[in-house]
């Protein structure tokens, strides 16, 4: 099971930065008077759910350190 948290929380983080660099890129086109996404979702919009896939990962990462420690606290 840890494998898959782990390989999870390596998919959702690479995604939030690549969600948050996409935010940057098109509030930049935004000042420029272009749109890469055509006005589907609002950079701040891209950002939000960045943010909520990094607090998933915190959370997977804390719930492995509690894992972790508990199994080394028994033997």
């Amino acid at each position: 099971m840890s494998q898959w948290s782990s390989v999870i929380c390596r998919i959702l983080f690479i995604g939030s930065f690549l969600l948050a660099a996409l935010a940057v890129w098109e509030k930049l086109a935004n000042l420029t008077g272009f749109t890469l996404l055509r006005g589907y979702y609002d950079p701040s919009r891209l950002l939000e759910l960045g943010a909520v896939g990094l607090i998933f990962v915190i959370a997977l990462q804390l719930r492995e350190i509690k894992v972790s420690l508990g199994t080394k606290g028994s033997t």
